[in-house]
């Protein structure tokens, strides 16, 4: 099912001006400010609320149904109401589905059944899997669909809403009227938008879950065996190792890892360095004895990655077989 392309004159009003992809391009901020409504309130939902009021926008109402939402919505969007879904969408020039990813096509299935949104509202999903395809239904019924993904992680605190302003968002539409008008809106943001064609949405949210969420997975299997080989007496002064975060394991690895990320983006493959870049067999050998000490599975992600890491680097044949555990 192709999505349905928009005339602009079904656009909400104010916002024809912004729909030349040219004036956004040059920075010219789009003049419409507009109603806009939020399924849900979680961590996503509320902190792209919060920036569109920045921007100048209205987010008049939100849903919210746990009680962890409804707090939420209160405290980052305390002069919007909160009311059913229902009557979100039917209120709405612009409204935002920042649901779960299997949530969002039976939700768009549901709105489109029950007639409440109006022709020529935008509809905008915050899904990085997903494309404007997953919206078909609402552009059936003459919704204008865009997919605007924040990439960034979201923990619920006050930082959220600031690292949306630092964050590029990855943007797909029907039409370049949708590209023109989603650009407009994450620049009003202070995001970065990026361009993502609907037959890469899935890759695209790979390489992101891939690059953020295993990044995390590294971090924390590193401090757990820092924790361990830190153990026993310390400095006169010096914290004592635990495991509650923010300790001296984390501060140890901080200005490793932080440095070591940089370096990646900045420099590419020619940041690695260590044993397995150096093909050093004897020394991989021993992180793996030491690390299934601690925890077999530490161990086989330690394998995992520096096998790929061996690979990248055409190191020496016997590390990678090694690796391979032949």
């Amino acid at each position: 099912m192709t999505s349905r392309s928009v005339n602009p004159d079904d656009a909400p009003s104010g916002f024809a001006a912004s729909n030349d992809p040219q004036s956004v391009a040059n920075g010219d901020p789009a003049p419409a400010r507009l109603t806009v409504g939020i399924v849900s309130a979680g961590r996503v939902g509320s902190a792209l609320g919060a920036a569109l009021e920045r921007a100048g926008h209205v987010v008049f109402g939100v849903a919210a149904i746990s009680d962890a939402s409804v707090r939420r919505a209160q405290n980052r969007l305390p002069d919007s109401e909160i009311l059913p879904v229902e009557d979100v969408a039917a209120r709405s020039e612009l409204l935002v589905l920042a649901v779960p990813d299997t949530e969002l096509a039976g939700l768009a299935r549901g709105l489109a059944s029950a007639k409440v949104v109006r022709p020529g509202t935008i509809v905008a999903h915050t899904s990085g899997a997903n494309g404007v395809g997953v919206l078909a239904p609402l552009a059936d019924v003459g919704a204008m669909p865009l997919a605007i993904h924040p990439a960034m992680t979201f923990t619920g605190h006050d930082e959220d809403i600031t690292r949306l302003s630092n964050a590029c968002f990855g943007i797909t539409a029907a039409d370049e009227i949708g590209y023109a008008i989603a650009q407009a809106l994450v620049i009003e943001m202070g995001g970065e938008p990026v361009r993502v064609q609907e037959h890469n949405r899935a890759l695209y949210h790979a390489a992101l879950a891939h690059g953020s969420n295993h990044l995390v997975t590294l971090i924390v299997d590193a401090v757990a065996a820092l924790r361990v080989a830190l153990a026993g007496p310390g400095l006169l002064g010096q914290q004592i190792v635990d495991d509650q975060p923010n300790g001296l394991a984390e501060r140890l690895l901080a200005p490793l890892a932080s440095a070591a990320l940089d370096n990646a983006l900045r420099r590419g493959q020619s940041a690695l360095t260590g044993p397995v870049a150096r093909g050093d067999a004897d020394a991989v050998a021993a992180h793996l004895t030491a690390l299934e000490s601690v925890d077999p599975r530490l161990a086989e992600g330690y394998r995992a990655l520096s096998l790929r890491t061996a690979e990248r680097a055409g190191t020496n044949p016997a590390v990678i077989e090694l690796l391979k555990g032949r």
